[in-house]
């Protein structure tokens, strides 16, 4: 099964992408854990991207793509995989659509947690992941970030007849058990 989980910074995609991978046995694949490996281990990926994540901004398309079509070859994700985090703008998807053709790996579930605005601003700022851009101005930014360019994406997938809504307040295991109801 490939899931792409979906939604703005603090709905717990990457919360939710741990629980399906225990369940499913997929491997999850987080652009971000890549992203901030690089970053903690100061490689030119990771020096390139702390600069401009520290500007609130995101990682330019080709980069991110690269990256993932590298990943993605990985014999582990033949069985399936999670993605988190990827594609945030529709030249990505549209990228990966090609990645994922070329590679037989069409998505099967593209998971959206929806979260209010208000209580997103709340769950990153109390998460303690200690990102330089984990202000509530900067996360401000990124959530119009999201709105612009990323939630595009989502209609990208909409044509697929693909996309699972699901709402992301309440408890990990009831907004877990929402998720594996409809991958049903």
């Amino acid at each position: 099964m490939n899931i792409i989980l979906f939604g703005p910074p603090g709905a717990g995609k990457g919360t939710q992408a741990k629980l399906l991978q225990d369940k499913y046995s997929i491997p999850h694949l987080s652009t971000g854990d890549i992203f901030r490996t690089a970053i903690k281990n100061q490689t030119p990926l990771g020096v390139k991207v702390k600069s401009i994540l520290d500007a609130g901004q995101l990682v330019p398309d080709e980069t991110v793509v690269d990256l993932v079509a590298d990943e993605l070859k990985d014999p582990k994700y033949d069985s399936g995989f999670i993605l988190d985090g990827f594609p945030r703008t529709v030249p990505q998807a549209e990228a990966f659509d090609e990645i994922a053709e070329n590679q037989n790996k069409a998505i099967d579930a593209f998971v959206v947690l929806t979260v209010p605005e208000k209580e997103l601003i709340s769950r990153i700022l109390s998460r303690g992941q200690g990102r330089t851009d984990d202000t509530e101005e900067k996360i401000k930014t990124r959530l119009e970030v999201y709105h612009e360019e990323t939630e595009p994406v989502q209609n990208h997938y909409s044509s697929k007849g693909v996309v699972k809504e699901i709402d992301g307040i309440g408890t990990i295991d009831e907004i877990f058990e929402r998720i594996a109801s409809s991958l049903k």
